[in-house]
């Protein structure tokens, strides 16, 4: 029997993967061992590959375009004429609910108010740096505090939640993708016609054509919302898991865009991912695994950009597996024989 308060270890598999060639920041031709913790066993080797050919290039461009951590609190006025006069207030206020958010936290730190009026309801959607945080308690904390100024201030205005659901916290939304939550992702790499067909064992062709009906058609027809990709969640997950990320903001990581193009002699691969939200710091970045993976990563917690590193890292991954897993579905039956191979033994 397991009693409530007690404790249990689970053990996820984990594997050193890579190097994998990167261009970020400074650090050009930095070579990078990723740590990759899962039960799909074949991510592992579809990271590798594509690491393998990242070897063979100039690397993966990476750029981090945007980081942020939004709460939408949600308030409610006696009548639309007094939420709209609230929301005029909130709009008219922001320097001093910015200096208010300030003073929650020594990294907290105001970016933008996007309001909502649903009739009488308000949602306020908050975003703010968090510096290496995730910034889930921090933005909420600051949100918190927030919403008892706003309702000092404002009339016939009363408390419904601090999360409104408009944040958009760990659920499928367009608006994280339009206003950003977590970091903006974008990795690139250029892949040679003779790279492309000896090592990934197709043609550029193939792929872009592949991407375009799978990715792109195939999504719209499911009913995806801004993401046309094929498997980002899956490497998202296992770094996630390797350095003690909260595992539920994948929701937001799986939503992104793979673009594909081959001009005649290269193939342009890149992928966009709209909302990675990582941290260096808090919790679960302390356990001893996470600790050891974010070393290996580089990502020194006091280094004040090491999340902006990890998420860099995360995305070039992400692009590894997604160039490597493209390239065997344009091949009959490779996936099926690379699953059963190496999952069912």
């Amino acid at each position: 029997m397991i009693f409530e308060d007690s404790r249990i270890c689970t053990t996820v598999p984990t594997k050193i993967v890579g190097p994998i060639r990167m261009n970020y920041e400074f650090r050009n031709g930095e070579l990078v061992h990723v740590p990759l913790a899962t039960f799909e066993i074949p991510i592992w080797s579809a990271v590798k590959r594509g690491a393998q050919v990242s070897q063979k290039t100039d690397g993966i461009g990476v750029v981090v375009v945007d980081d942020r951590m939004s709460r939408a609190i949600l308030l409610e006025a006696s009548d639309v004429g007094n939420a709209i006069r609230c929301q005029r207030w909130i709009e008219s206020n922001f320097g001093p609910i910015a200096d208010i958010v300030s003073r929650t936290s020594r990294f907290a730190k105001l970016m933008d108010i996007h309001i909502e009026n649903v009739g009488r309801l308000l949602y306020v959607r908050l975003s703010m740096e968090t510096g290496n945080a995730s910034g889930h308690n921090m933005v909420t904390k600051a949100a918190d505090v927030a919403a008892n100024v706003i309702m000092e201030n404002c009339d016939h205005i009363k408390y419904v939640a601090v999360s409104g659901n408009y944040c958009t916290d760990k659920k499928n939304s367009a608006v994280n993708g339009i206003l950003g939550r977590g970091k903006r992702v974008s990795a690139e790499i250029i892949v040679t016609d003779n790279l492309c067909r000896s090592l990934l064992k197709t043609s550029p062709e193939a792929l872009v054509n592949l991407n375009v009906k799978k990715n792109f058609i195939g999504s719209i027809l499911s009913g995806g919302v801004r993401t046309a990709n094929a498997h980002f969640a899956n490497v998202a997950l296992a770094m996630y898991l390797a350095t003690g990320q909260d595992a539920a903001n994948i929701v937001e990581a799986s939503q992104g865009i793979t673009q594909a193009d081959f001009d005649g002699t290269n193939l342009y691969f890149s992928v966009n991912i709209f909302n990675m939200i990582v941290g260096t710091v808090g919790n679960g970045k302390g356990l001893d695994f996470a600790v050891e993976n974010l070393k290996l990563l580089k990502c020194y917690p006091e280094d004040p950009s090491s999340s902006k590193r990890l998420a860099a890292i995360i995305a070039s991954a992400v692009l590894c597996a997604e160039l490597s897993l493209l390239a065997a579905q344009t091949n009959a039956g490779e996936l099926v024989r690379a699953h059963m191979k190496l999952e069912r033994n």
